[in-house]
C-alpha cells in the first residue's frame, strides 16, 4: 500500500503553501521492461493556488521539483534551497503562470531524493513509462484529479508522451518541447560514449571525475555550433605544457559543477532511459502542442516533424530558431513565453 511522509506534516500547512512530500510507490513495484524496485519512493513538489488547474512541469534527466521563480524548495534533501530550475519560464506571469495554475513538479525515479542508484550494483532498467506511472501515483495520492497539463521538455517530454499515451483522461493536454516517441541514433551514440566514460571511471572507484567528462562532451551536443563560434572562436593560447584552447575552460566548468550536484550512477541510469525511449504515437490522442528547435542536434526538426505527422490532427507544431541549440528551453524565455501560454490556453478538442 502507498505512502509518505511530509515534513511539517500536510494538516499542519497553511493554504497555499508548498507541499513537498516523498511517496512511497507500491512493493514490489513492477518496471517497464519487466524489473521490480523493492520499496520505491518518489519525491514531489507542490507549488501554488489552492483550487487553480495542476500543470505538471517536467525537464532533463538532472532536472528536480523545484520548477518555478520564487520557490527555492523546502529544509533538508538534495534541492533544499535551490532555485526553480525552470525559474525563467515558470512563475508569476511567465509561460507557466503560477498566478493561474498549481504546479506540480517532481526528481524522477533514478535520480534526486527519489529512489536511485546508491552504489556499483547499478539500478534495474527505467522507462519514460515508469516515470509517467510515478506521477499518476503522486496525482492520486494529492486527489488531484486531472492534469490540466504537462509541460516537458527533453526527458521530460518523453515522459509526457509516454503518460498521454499511457493516462489519456487524466491530462487534457501536453506541451513538448524539443522531445520525441524515440530516440534518434546519432543521440545515442553522443550518449553511450558518455556512459562508458562514466562506467569506467566507477571501475576506477572515481565516478565524479567520469561525470565531469562526460558532461563537458555532453554540453557540445546541447548547444549549438553558432554560439561555440561566437563565444569560443580566439586562438588557443600556449602555456607551459600546452596549448590551451578557449572552449576548453568552460566545457570543464561546467562538467565539475554537474559532478558536484549530480550522483554518477544516477546518470547513468537516466541516461540509458532516454535511450531506451519508445511510445507508440498512434495511442496518443491528447492534444499535443509540440516545439522544436532548428538549430537542436539532440533532437532534430525532422524528428519532430516526423511525430507531429503521426500524431495528426491532435497535434499542433512550433518551430523556432536558437542559437541555444537543445537549451533553447532553458534560454529563449521571451520566444516560448507566448507559445506555452497559448497552449495553456487552449480548449481541448
Amino acid at each position: 500500500m502507498s505512502g509518505e511522509f511530509f515534513n511539517p506534516p500536510m494538516a499542519a500547512r497553511a493554504p497555499g503553501e508548498a507541499v513537498d512530500g516523498t511517496l512511497l510507490l507500491p512493493s514490489p513495484w513492477r518496471l517497464h521492461f519487466g524489473d521490480s524496485l523493492i520499496s520505491p519512493h518518489v519525491a514531489f513538489r507542490l507549488v501554488g493556488p489552492p483550487g487553480a488547474p495542476v500543470v505538471a512541469a517536467l525537464g532533463g534527466i538532472s532536472a528536480h521539483r523545484v520548477v518555478a521563480a520564487g520557490d527555492r524548495g523546502a529544509t533538508g534533501g538534495q534541492d533544499a534551497g535551490r532555485e526553480g530550475w525552470w525559474a525563467a519560464l515558470v512563475g508569476p506571469a511567465l509561460g507557466v503562470d503560477t498566478n493561474r495554475f498549481r504546479i506540480l513538479g517532481m526528481d524522477f525515479v533514478g535520480g534526486g531524493d527519489s529512489s536511485a542508484p546508491s552504489g556499483p550494483s547499478g539500478f534495474p532498467p527505467l522507462s519514460a513509462y515508469d516515470q509517467a506511472e510515478a506521477l499518476r501515483h503522486v496525482m492520486e495520492h494529492l486527489g488531484l484529479g486531472p492534469l490540466h497539463a504537462i509541460v516537458g521538455a527533453s526527458y521530460g517530454g518523453m515522459v509526457a508522451l509516454c503518460f498521454a499515451a499511457r493516462r489519456p483522461g487524466l491530462v487534457a493536454r501536453i506541451v513538448v518541447l524539443s522531445a520525441t516517441d524515440r530516440a534518434q541514433p546519432l543521440s545515442t551514440a553522443w550518449r553511450s560514449v558518455q556512459r562508458q566514460i562514466v562506467r569506467e571511471a566507477i571501475a576506477r572507484g572515481d565516478g565524479p571525475s567520469g561525470l565531469k567528462l562526460a558532461r563537458a562532451l555532453a554540453m557540445t551536443t546541447y548547444r549549438s555550433a553558432a554560439e561555440f563560434a561566437e563565444r569560443f572562436g580566439g586562438p588557443a593560447v600556449r602555456g607551459t605544457d600546452r596549448f590551451h584552447f578557449p572552449v576548453e575552460e568552460y566545457l570543464f566548468a561546467r562538467g565539475d559543477n554537474y559532478a558536484q550536484q549530480y550522483r554518477a550512477e544516477s546518470f547513468l541510469a537516466l541516461s540509458e532511459s532516454i535511450d531506451l525511449h519508445t511510445v507508440d504515437a498512434a495511442q496518443i490522442r491528447t492534444p499535443a502542442t509540440l516545439i522544436a528547435v532548428r538549430e537542436d542536434l539532440l533532437v532534430p526538426l525532422g524528428d519532430m516533424q516526423a511525430l507531429a505527422g503521426r500524431l495528426g490532427d491532435s497535434a499542433r507544431l512550433v518551430v523556432i530558431s536558437s542559437i541555444f541549440g537543445h537549451d533553447a528551453f532553458l534560454k529563449e524565455t521571451d520566444v516560448l513565453k507566448p507559445i506555452v501560454q497559448a497552449a495553456l490556453a487552449e480548449t481541448p478538442v
